[in-house]
């Protein structure tokens, strides 16, 4: 089993790598993600996960090069000022430069003529805001509403400019789109309050084409966090009955939305669309004669919940990096003591040094693995495809984790561990030749050090450099010391012991691999998202509120169960 497994991995991953489309043109994309996850972070006073984004960013960063050596070295300073900042203050007024700095580069490496942007907008929005007053001159409120479901459908085809040119003028735009979604949703549409927002609306954008910056950007620091209290607010309100406040609140959400979206869009695309789209349709609705709280109650639920999964983005520790050197590194340990011990009782100790070379040939090629797999990870050709080759080499190393756990399970018990041991030192010995003791202990340690590289490889991308860093090292330093006394009580430790609690914690860090995998698809779209209310997220055990995570987690929970009765049917 866990050698299929471990080739099944190694395929999978070439397979992916040879899969994923060489890009032709530079792409930052990537890098706004992480500036933006910095910012997102750094304004909810999570420093690590800000330093962590900030890392991310600084390890995509340095396999960039460019003609434009200036720009380039600008992005440089500004990054180590980001790296070094001390203060929220700091880094936040850092990470804008750096956005500042990269955009810069951008245009230069792609020269953009602004001017020539906005006229080239203004030509294509003019005979749609043409379209929508001759709706709004008729005061057909249906013939309205399909004339701003069109004006809404090509303003998300063109926005782009504005967004890159003007993030107020942008957050204007939406908003007051928003507020005219809202009038047209009413149980009595107001015709002329519409035609008085549009014309604000017709003006702003015809400001942008002229190039005027009339907007102001919504002042304060927004997050998921405040998006989720907005919602909280309006279902309180609610649940006591004062619709008006409860649509006031929604409309603070509206407004401030444009701040925080970017956090959203990034992530799940899907979300961000059913926001942007419900939200104004909610307010309206919560101004009716008849408002049917529970369908409303039930939607901001579910964007809060959603919301919350992003907010909550899976994360590991030094001790989930620990436990998987510990577990792998252990049974590497285990398999050579005892091809040391029996040489000793059988009078060949000078052959012990040929178990050491093998073993040390199998750490040595375990760590190019490991380069060759950090280069495919790290590579320019993995870009935006990146957090789904996360997710699905995390599934993989779940699926030999499970593999693994029920190997273990098969040998924590005195019988099972020694008939393993007796058929690992007898063909060897059999065979009489140095190869043979030297090939064992280098596939031992080469194996679980295959098994290792796929194991961090599904959890290294959603890991501070630094925690993962000191897991390992944690995890040498506890080897080494089990080392020491395994070697100087040799024979006398009850080894298929150490064998049963691997077994528990093997099964514990799978069941959060799952999760965390799973959720990461969901965020990529690559999974559907089914959530299930009143669940909370426990991002800590990789627990998430969705159908799918827990039918993947149930499966893990299902094989272990069956393997506990195989086990007790086979005694």
């Amino acid at each position: 089993m866990k050698h299929f497994l471990t080739r099944c991995s190694i395929i999978l991953c070439l397979l992916l790598a040879l899969a994923v489309p060489v890009q032709a043109a530079q792409s930052y994309s990537h890098l706004y993600i992480s500036i933006s996850d910095a910012l997102m972070s750094t304004k909810q006073d999570k420093e690590d996960e800000a330093k962590l984004a900030l890392e991310q960013f600084a390890n995509d960063w340095a396999s960039v090069t460019s003609e434009q050596k200036e720009a380039k070295k600008k992005v440089d300073e500004i990054l180590a000022q980001a790296l070094e900042a001390t203060s929220k203050d700091e880094r936040l007024e850092a990470l804008s430069a750096l956005s500042n700095a990269l955009r810069a580069l951008e245009n230069l490496e792609n020269p953009v003529d602004e001017a020539a942007q906005r006229k080239e907008f203004g030509q294509k929005f003019k005979p749609i805001m043409a379209d929508f007053e001759k709706a709004l001159a008729s005061g057909d409120i249906a013939a309205i509403d399909e004339a701003y479901k069109d004006f809404n459908i090509k303003w998300n085809k063109n926005e782009r400019p504005v967004r890159e040119q003007s993030i107020a003028m942008y957050g204007q735009i939406e908003t007051q789109m928003a507020f005219l979604r809202i009038s047209i949703s009413a149980e009595e549409p107001d015709v002329d309050l519409m035609k008085s927002q549009f014309a604000d609306l017709k003006q702003t954008i015809e400001d942008f084409v002229a190039g005027k910056e009339t907007a102001e950007a919504v002042e304060g620091e927004y997050s998921l966090s405040t998006l989720i209290a907005y919602i909280d607010e309006a279902n309180d309100f609610i649940d006591a009955g004062d619709y008006k406040a409860a649509s006031d609140k929604i409309r603070e959400f509206i407004t401030i939305w444009p701040s925080v979206e970017i956090e959203i869009s990034t992530r799940n695309g899907g979300l961000y669309t059913k926001i942007e789209s419900d939200m104004p349709i909610i307010a309206s609705d919560l101004l009716k004669s008849t408002v049917d709280k529970e369908a409303i109650k039930s939607k901001l639920d579910n964007f809060r919940t959603e919301i919350e999964l992003i907010q909550g983005d899976s994360d590991y520790t030094l001790w989930d990096s620990a436990l998987i050197l510990l577990r792998e590194g252990l049974e590497a340990l285990l398999i050579i003591l005892a091809l040391v011990s029996f040489l000793e009782k059988s009078g060949q100790k000078t052959m012990r040094k040929w178990i050491y070379v093998g073993a040390f040939v199998g750490v040595l090629l375990s760590a190019v693995a490991a380069i060759l797999m950090s280069t495919i990870f790290n590579s320019a050709t993995v870009d935006t495809n990146r957090e789904i080759m996360e997710g699905y080499i995390g599934l993989l190393a779940a699926a030999m984790m499970i593999g693994v756990g029920i190997w273990l399970h098969s040998k924590s018990n005195v019988a099972s561990w020694n008939r393993y041991i007796s058929k690992q030192m007898g063909n060897a010995i059999s065979s009489g030749s140095v190869f043979a003791m030297a090939s064992i202990s280098f596939l031992s340690v080469f194996r679980e050090g295959a098994e290792t590289l796929v194991f961090y490889a599904g959890i290294a991308p959603k890991m501070e450099t630094s925690q993962f860093v000191l897991g390992i090292v944690v995890a040498i330093l506890v080897l080494t010391i089990f080392a020491f006394v395994l070697f100087k009580a040799s024979g006398k430790i009850p080894v298929y012991k150490f064998f049963a609690v691997a077994t528990v914690l093997i099964y514990v860090l799978a069941f959060k691999i799952i999760g965390v995998s799973l959720h990461t698809l969901q965020l990529r779209g690559a999974v559907s998202t089914t959530i299930v209310d009143g669940l909370p997220v426990i991002s800590f055990i990789g627990f998430y509120p969705t159908v799918e995570t827990m039918i993947g987690q149930a499966i893990l929970l299902v094989l272990v169960i069956a393997t506990i009765i195989f086990k007790k049917k086979q005694k």
